[in-house]
């Protein structure tokens, strides 16, 4: 269950006190099945097990985690449109008529009632954790789009849930830049092997992307030195973890190496066992990750009030 990309967000210790009946508020948002008429459902799912009966959050120490789950029906606009078009046709030959659109808008709707309760559904999930003792969300996705509608999720199961989006006090364009243009770098962390370069100049500058290159060769620092600045940066933290540092904080193409892959062993007795040794696991990795981040780039944790 190892996060392969982290939104995150941030929360005062006083919403960290609130989330203590995170359990209770998310059992009446269990999500459901589609029904026959409805194009989508949201709602919490077990992060193990299945069933009724599961639970719909898994803790450990100060760490609790969520998984946010959606089903939406498959119905193409195309296929609609075109199964419009056909009844319109044989309207028009059949009466020798036009089609206003106050009609075709019933014919649509009729249409839809039809083709709904016969559309495959697409099952997604979201896992989500919030640590209560440091004040973060952290969502396994890159996409912003994704990572608001599953905080909109927890949000209404809560009522209110004030996380916030980082604020980093010193700016990860130039500080990357920096590393990437002198080498040096925070101790414990490393360059990886892949970049993307932009002029920020204009809008529709150049981009240079490297992958699987050496990121300190000439060719790299010829594009610094044209201007160019530092929009996603490959990055190794303690040999234990590999990642890309987008200027938007987000951390994407999360992969966590041997050294610690090796520390989950292969002897546990269910699955239920697993998760736990997984999830601790994961949770004390990123706990000094994010802490590294919030002191590289000033994260402050908002204060209550």
């Amino acid at each position: 269950m190892f996060f392969r990309n982290l939104t995150l967000f941030r929360f005062s210790p006083a919403v960290a006190e609130d989330l203590n009946r995170l359990d209770e508020a998310l059992a009446e948002h269990r999500l459901r099945p589609c029904g026959p008429l409805e194009m989508g459902t949201k709602g919490f799912v077990p992060p193990v097990g299945r069933g009724e009966e599961a639970a719909l959050t898994h803790a450990v120490k100060a760490c609790t985690l969520v998984t946010v789950g959606s089903e939406d029906k498959l119905l193409p606009a195309a296929v609609v449109n075109d199964e419009l078009q056909r009844k319109v046709q044989k309207i028009a030959e059949e009466e020798g008529r036009k089609v206003g659109g106050r009609e075709r808008k019933r014919i649509k709707e009729d249409l839809l009632t039809e083709l709904l309760p016969r559309a495959f559904v697409r099952s997604s999930r979201l896992s989500t954790y919030v640590d209560k003792r440091h004040g973060w969300l952290v969502l396994d996705t890159s996409s912003r789009k994704s990572a608001e509608n599953a905080l909109t999720q927890i949000r209404e199961a809560l009522g209110s849930f004030p996380a916030v989006p980082l604020a980093p006090e010193e700016g990860p364009r130039v500080l990357m830049t920096d590393w990437l243009a002198t080498g040096n770098l925070p101790g414990g962390l490393t360059l990886g092997d892949e970049c993307e370069l932009r002029d920020p100049a204009t809008a529709t500058g150049a981009i240079a992307r490297c992958r699987r290159q050496e990121l300190d060769s000439e060719e790299v620092k010829e594009h610094l030195r044209n201007g160019k600045q530092v929009f996603q940066l490959g990055l190794v933290f303690d040999d234990r973890m590999s990642f890309v540092l987008g200027e938007d904080l987000v951390v994407r193409k999360l992969k966590f190496l041997d050294v610690v892959m090796d520390e989950m062993g292969d002897s546990h007795q269910d699955a239920a066992a697993e998760m736990d040794a997984s999830f601790a696991l994961l949770t004390l990795e990123l706990e000094r990750l994010l802490g590294k981040l919030e002191e590289w780039f000033g994260l402050p944790r908002p204060a209550d009030g």
